[in-house]
């Protein structure tokens, strides 16, 4: 089994909020610090990735995620390597579709075929005679459906898996992946790959859930959503998925934690797609979480009730355990 590893990612809403965030990852011993590209809820991911980059020596940045929509892949290339260097060689640039960082500003998603060949124009020009890469610079595929998983495989150093902690979808996604890699003569087994979670601590179990439906519906929607029966949700269930793909937001203003409860989906989504609770919850989940194969995870905090706590409770009562 690939070693553990841990990571998170935030929105950043804030210079103060990602300094803050930039350097508890680094004193705390997080393998991997993201930032998210969403337009309309929070800063420029680049220049908080700037920023995050100047406080600290040690841990690893990632864009968590970018897409290829409202940049065109040269620019984006050029951020990276520009990042890559302000941080000493510890980018990593991860790219997606899109969800809110399209939504928000009235594009739409990248297709498949459109994010494989984009993730290659990218590669290619950090690859280039004109790039200010001073290295070989890492490139992730955020995926969740079967064609993304299969172009993560297919084409890029590493993935940001976001479609479930159980064995099941651990198993679905990697055997994707490696379908991808090995239809265009690589090692899916080589790629770094990194499982989403929502992750929300707090010393009360109360706090940690009350606003749990944020995120939950915010991801849900977008990863399950589209096809909710051929990626695993239950038949009973597959209804009220429709409905919370019809209702849901991608602007923080306007989310609503109790969504999902409604729709009687609280249960099901935090148990596929979170970590919350108390330090000890958290811990003995993800623990679980790692005998089901996903390994080294990568938590989204964003919408968590407070993203800073969160960070700090489970650094200390489950990294340094």
């Amino acid at each position: 089994m690939t070693a553990p590893g841990f990571g998170f990612f935030f929105w950043p809403y804030e210079p103060a909020l990602v300094e803050r965030m930039a350097r508890l990852g680094e004193e705390q011993g997080w393998d991997l610090v993201g930032i998210a590209d969403t337009p309309g809820n929070a800063m420029d991911c680049w220049v908080a990735l700037a920023q995050a980059a100047m406080v600290t020596t040690r841990v690893r940045l990632a864009s968590c995620v970018t897409n290829l929509e409202t940049r065109d892949p040269a620019i984006t290339a050029g951020a990276a390597a520009s990042i890559d260097r302000l941080s000493r060689g510890r980018f990593v640039l991860g790219v997606g579709a899109g969800h809110s960082g399209v939504t928000n500003v009235g594009h739409r998603a990248t297709a498949p075929a459109a994010l494989r060949e984009g993730l290659r124009r990218v590669r290619a020009t950090l690859d280039g005679d004109g790039s200010a890469a001073s290295r070989p610079v890492p490139v992730y595929a955020a995926a969740s459906g079967p064609a993304a998983l299969r172009t993560a495989g297919a084409v890029a150093d590493g993935a940001f898996v976001n479609y479930g902690l159980g064995a099941a979808e651990v198993a679905h996604a990697r055997g994707l992946i490696t379908e991808g890699a090995s239809g265009a003569g690589r090692d899916g087994g080589a790629l770094d790959t990194w499982f989403i979670a929502c992750l929300d601590v707090s010393e009360q179990r109360e706090t940690a859930l009350a606003r749990l439906g944020n995120i939950l519906g915010f991801v849900a929607a977008y990863i399950l959503g589209p096809a909710p029966a051929a990626r695993g949700v239950p038949a009973e269930l597959v209804p009220a998925i429709a409905e919370l793909r019809r209702q849901y937001t991608t602007r923080r203003r306007d989310m609503d934690p109790d969504l999902v409860r409604r729709l009687g989906l609280f249960d099901y989504l935090r148990g596929r797609l979170a970590i919350a609770g108390t330090p000890e919850d958290c811990a003995a989940q993800t623990q679980v979480a790692i005998a089901a194969g996903a390994s080294r995870l990568m938590f989204t905090v964003s919408l968590a009730s407070d993203p800073v706590r969160t960070v700090e409770l489970f650094g200390r009562h489950v990294l340094r355990r």
